[in-house]
Order: C-alpha cells, then structure tokens, then sequence
C-alpha cells in the first residue's frame, strides 16, 4: 500500500500541474460570465421584453408566453457566441442530484441542411419521462408524461457546451416531482405572511425574501485509492476501517494551513463557481483531516439551492481532475467528524430591513422580536417534520456525533436574547407598555445593544441556533439538496406568521390598540414555543430525557421519523399554504422509504462482498502463514522451546479462526435479514424492517474486520487503511 500511496500522490501532481486554471482578471471581472445575468439580458433583449422579464423576477407576475420566443431568441444568440451548441432543462428530481436531457440547437432548414433553432416553446416547457424518476406512485410506467417548466427568477447558465436552464418538473396531472416546485410554493408563502406582519410596522413593505447561505462541508481522497476502496466507490463511506493512530485528536487540520494540491483545487473551483454565478466568499480546512468547507455570501433561498446543487456537480468534476474524489457522504469515516451543510437562514424586506436583527427603535425592536418569537413558534410546532426534512439513511450517521447536532430539534438563543424573552413574557403589561400622548411610543424592552451579533458564545450542539441575525439550520446533511429543509421551515414560518397575524386582527378588531394587540398575542407565543429553547449540551442523556419531558419529538430512527410528513398538522400546514397535497407528501414519503431501503441494502451487499471476498481469504492466508511458521517451530526446537516461541502466533490463529468465523455468521445472517425484509410489499413497513433487522448487523460485522485489520500484515490487507485515505500529501 505504500508504493500505491507514492504513486497516486506523483500521478495526482502531473494531473494537477496540467489541468489548473488561472483567469489573468480578477474575480469580479468574471463572475457570472456564464449566466444570462440582467446586464446580459439588457444587452440580448428588445427593452419591452427586458421589461416584462424583469417584472416577472422581481414581481412575480405571471410569465406573457408572447415574450418567450424572444427572450429564446436572446438567449440563443448569447448561448451559441459563448460556445453553445445545445440546451437542457435542469431540474432536481427526488433522487438529491440534478437531471438534465440535452437537445441541440440545430433543425432541418428545409433546404436540405440544418439551422440553430431555439422557440419559446422549447425554452418554456418540455416532456421528460417523469415515471423514470422517483414519483411514489403518482406516474406508472405507462403514465410516462411530465412537464419540465422554466423558472425564471433562477438565472440559466452555460456550463461547457449546454445552455442550462433551471426548471421546476411536475407530472401530467399536476403534482410536483421535484424539489423545486414546492419550495417556490413556500417561498410565495412565506413572503405573504411576512409582508402582511411588516406591514404593522412599515405599511410601504410590499415584499419580503427569504435568504439562504449554506456551508458546504466535505472530503477529498486521493482518487487511485479511493478505487481501491469498493465501499466508498459504491456507497460514498467505508463500511469497514480501523481508525488511524493520528486522526483528529491534536486539533491540527481545523483552519490549518491549506495543502498545496488542496489550494490549487479550491482555486480551480471557485475559478468555475464564480464564472457561473456563485459568489464563494469563504475556504478553509475543517475539522477532520481531508476534510474542507465552501462557504458563499447569502443569496435569495430559490437561487442559493440552485447553486449549492450546481456546486457539487461541479465539485465532483474538477476534483476529478486534480486526482481527488470529493465525498459529500455526511459520515464517510468513523470516529471523526461528519459533514454537514450548516444553512444560515434570515428574512428581509424589500426596505433593506433584516427581520431577524433588532433596530434602534423599540418598535424596530419589536417587529425583530415578533419575528424571533413566530420562528421559534413554527420550529417548536412542527420540529419532528423539521427533522425528518434532514433525515436521511447518510445523515443518520453523523446526527449527535462528534460535533454534528443530535437527533432533537431545539434552539439555542443565548443569554442575552432568552432573558429579553423572559423579561416580555413575565413583566407586568402596564410596565411593559404605555402611551405617552404626542410622545409617542413607550416600550419598556430593555435596549438591544447593536453587539447582539457577538454578544454570546456559539452552541455547536444545537441544530437550531440564532447568530445575531439569522437562524443557523446545522442539521442539514452534506450531500442533501438544501430544499428539502427550507420548504418545511419557510412553510412552518408562514403558518406561524399567519396565525399570529389572523390572532393580532381579532384583538383589534375588538378595539384594542395595534401595538398593544401585538405585545399580548407575542407574550402567548414566547410562553407557548418556550419548550423549543435550549442552551445547554444536546449531546447529554439529560437533555434526551428533558426534552421527552417538554414534548419534543426525540425518534432516532430514520424510517419511523418520514412519518412526521403525514401527521395531521403537517398535512394540514402544507395544504393550507398550497406548498404541497396530501398526495403528493405521500409520493414523498413513499419515495424517502424506498431510497432509505435500497441505501442500506446496497452497504449490506458491499459489506458481504468484501467480508467473504477481500477480508477473510487475506486472514486465513495471513493464518496460514502463521500456521506454516508454528509447524517450522516445532521441526526446529524441541516442544517446550517451540510451544515457547511461537505463542504469540498460536493466539493469533485462534483469535483470526474466532473472528471469521463471527463475520461469516455475521454476514449470513445479514443475508437471511435482507431477504425477510424483501419480502414485505409495503414501502414504509420494509424500510423499517432494514432499519431494525439489516442496519444494525453491518456495525456487528465492522468491529470483527477492524480487529483484523490490526492482526493481518500490512502488505496483504487488499484496502487501503485511514492513515492512508485521511492525510494529503
């Protein structure tokens, strides 16, 4: 394995040396020079056009499909002077990647040659086969129609030689089979409640945006040993892997000095990210050795997705030619951290104002205080479904390990805000509140220092945590498309909105004073989403217990915890908002089963694919040699001094014969499991038959190889170890 190491690291050097980019501008004179950005569309439109568009970005009107053949011919004329010669729908089927059909630009002339064509039509809508990807039922397969429909407000782009355009994909009858479709759903609702309660504050509010900035966590590996490692090749982690002697216990890789094959990828890839508008803001090394982080500056929810999904694809490519293979699994190695994909959400008006960042008013104060107290309501209300929107059969390895938030929704607030909280919840209401005549208001919060961004200590156990403007989601999973979390908590956020707004109305309509009406009904919020808020260690059994306690939704199990989508009040939530139907949130479900069975059944079958193939011919032929040396022992020496000598090899016959034997009865029975499993018809009945009966034998079988890995000697065991994957050279 060592002459491996050598050759992959000095066969990863000549790639990397051929294949790096360095642009002689400077970032912003290439950032998005591949995206049918405004300034270009000002440039390839006809102004009544460029008009009408921009109305639709900006306002969400309704697209004028009289327009659309000449916003294709615009973009066609762009596409086609940057290299162009075809165009796809881009869209995120329920399979967490992206999917995309390319069609060439070129038709028949009618004169016996061909001609670059692109209508309206073909810029609006197309017809990908929509029971070839994951549908729950809803499309059989001799239902194949589904529609691919433009996205206007998320910019196309040119990626090599394909106009790439962002579409949402629904079936023939009308439900959604993407992830796009009901977070722009979410986002229109989340955008009515919000501008309805800023409007108490600031009547000229006329929109409101959700942001979104992730942080994209993940791993490199050299690539020729990653091939040599068929677990990470087939499943995106090693099933089996004793941990290296050195791994992250000196503290060493977290915001260290980025390694020089690293930096040129990092280069590259920003290089590519920036030219197709993503604006990457920060690099640096995680915790985990090989492990690194992206980070970009905040960008509106529908267009931060885009380009997170847009970024992995790219990830993968160009470390591929810097002789990397980037794993976005969320726990590719055991006993070090896992990666996550921290979203920082906030809400913002169309005045500039963050709604989740105090003023230098009280009313200000309180507008940012009704905003806290509606988010922690819409968390506290539906934080089972909020879990289940980041659970995943890969996240479930990382969630409450090593520094990854547990498996309960809470939210950690800091002193400073939970005492503000404290304070409004139980001081009386006439010291709290008062009318001073021509004076005007009189609010008895106490003053919110504009320091609130850093005037506390942050909780890395806490999957919901304010940082001084925004909320940070940290259980989102690494290789998870963001949508799935932001459609749940922008829908949750909405209908807690709405409910505060509807409740606020009934007590003016009474005639009680606006401002007045808003304390009353916030004070009921803080007491009632109080369970919500917590500040210590998630990672303690008392927190478990406690939170039982409070009502919080503590499941661990993957299968059971999709459930959450079909209770009552997260029917009804989705409905209500038209995010998503009844029917439809079972397709889901049935597909989140389905992939959740076949994640586990395919590490099943790798697992004893390499047990009976790879791991126990190495240690039986690893015994043998022992054996071969015990009996030369004894044909040497006399018995006493033989039996002396070859002791130590004698135990590790017998503990090698103990330990294949445990895997291959570990292994059968995982066999016998799966084929129990496979036998149940019900989607949701079979997944948690893998959960329960499947999942839980690979881990029984990992200690007995990673015992033998310590045994074999080191030339014969046919994997590359951890001390080999983990340290870039």
């Amino acid at each position: 394995m060592v002459n491996l190491r050598f050759k992959v690291v000095e066969e990863a050097f000549k790639k990397q040396a051929a294949e790096v980019k360095t642009p002689a501008e400077r970032p912003s004179e290439y950032f998005g020079k591949y995206v049918f950005n405004r300034h270009k569309m000002y440039k390839y439109l006809p102004a009544d056009v460029y008009a009408k568009l921009i109305d639709v970005i900006d306002n969400g009107t309704r697209l004028d499909r009289s327009i659309a053949d000449a916003v294709a011919a615009g973009m066609k004329q762009w596409a086609t002077e940057n290299g162009a010669t075809h165009y796809t729908h881009w869209f995120q089927p329920l399979t967490e990647g992206t999917a995309e059909k390319h069609d060439a630009f070129t038709e028949h002339d009618g004169k016996g040659g061909m001609m670059e064509n692109f209508s309206g039509k073909l810029l609006v809508q197309q017809e990908p086969d929509a029971s070839s990807f994951p549908n729950g039922g809803i499309r059989n397969t001799f239902e194949a129609r589904g529609y691919s429909a433009w996205d206007p407000t998320s910019p196309v782009f040119i990626m090599d030689d394909t106009l790439c355009i962002p579409t949402v994909f629904i079936s023939y009858t009308g439900e959604a089979l993407d992830y796009k479709a009901p977070l722009l759903r979410a986002l229109h609702a989340v955008n009515v409640a919000a501008t309805d309660v800023c409007r108490y504050f600031d009547p000229e509010v006329k929109g409101v945006r959700s942001n979104l900035g992730w942080e994209q966590e993940y791993f490199l590996v050299d690539e020729g040993l990653y091939s040599a490692r068929p677990d990470l090749m087939l499943t995106g982690r090693t099933l089996m892997g004793h941990e290296s002697a050195k791994n992250q216990q000196m503290d060493d890789h977290y915001f260290g000095t980025i390694p020089d094959r690293v930096q040129a990828f990092m280069k590259d890839l920003e290089i590519r990210a920036l030219e197709l508008g993503i604006p990457c803001k920060t690099r640096h090394n995680e915790v985990a050795p090989n492990q690194f982080e992206l980070a970009p500056i905040f960008e509106e929810t529908n267009l931060a997705v885009d380009h997170n999904m847009l970024l992995m694809s790219l990830m993968k490519r160009i470390a591929r030619k810097h002789g990397f293979r980037a794993l976005l699994h969320e726990k590719p190695f055991a006993g070090i951290n896992g990666s996550g994909k921290h979203n920082n959400w906030s809400l913002s008006a169309d005045n500039g104002v963050l709604l989740h960042a105090p003023g230098k008013s009280p009313m200000d104060n309180l507008r940012f205080v009704v905003f806290i107290v509606e988010t922690l309501m819409g968390v506290y209300r539906h934080n089972g479904l909020l879990k289940a929107s980041i659970m995943s059969a890969t996240n479930a390895h990382r969630l409450g390990a090593n520094e990854a938030p547990p498996a309960i929704i809470s939210s950690f607030l800091g002193k400073q805000l939970s005492e503000l909280l404290d304070h409004i919840e139980l001081a009386d209401k006439d010291d709290l509140f008062g009318l001073m005549g021509k004076q005007g208001l009189k609010l008895d919060i106490p003053e919110i220092p504009e320091l609130l961004i850093d005037n506390t200590d942050r909780n890395r156990t806490s999957p919901f945590a304010f940082t001084g403007n925004r909320f940070e989601f940290r259980a989102v999973g690494s290789e998870a498309n963001c949508a799935s979390a932001m459609i749940v908590l922008n829908s949750a956020v909405a209908e807690a909105l709405s409910d505060f707004k509807r409740r606020v109305d009934a007590l003016i309509e009474k005639g009680e004073d606006k401002t007045s009406a808003i304390i009353d009904i916030v004070r009921e919020d803080i007491k009632a989403c109080k369970p919500i808020r917590f500040d210590g260690n998630g990672y303690s059994d008392e927190w478990v217990e406690e939170a039982g306690r409070r009502g919080l939704d503590c499941e661990k199990s993957c299968p059971v915890i999709f459930e959450r989508y079909l209770d009552d009040a997260s029917v009804d939530m989705f409905e209500s908002l038209n995010v998503m139907t009844r029917k439809e949130l079972e397709a889901r479900n049935e597909v989140k089963w389905d992939t959740y069975t076949k994640r586990i059944q395919i590490e099943a079958r790798v697992m004893g694919d390499l047990s009976l193939n790879h791991i126990i011919p190495v240690a039986t032929h690893y015994q043998s040699r022992l054996i071969k040396n015990v009996q030369g022992m004894r044909s040497v020496f006399d018995t006493d001094k033989a039996e002396r000598l070859s002791a130590r090899n004698m135990r590790l016959i017998e503990e090698i014969a103990e330990r294949t034997a445990k895997i291959e009865q570990g292994v059968a029975g995982l066999v016998a499991a799966r084929k129990v499993a496979n036998r149940i018809s019900n989607e949701h009945d079979k997944a948690i038959a893998y959960h329960d009966t499947v999942a839980s034998r690979l881990e029984d079988i990992r200690k007995e190889i990673d015992k033998l890995e310590l045994i074999v000697e080191d030339n014969l065991w046919t994997l590359p170890k951890y001390r080999e994957l983990l340290f870039i050279r």
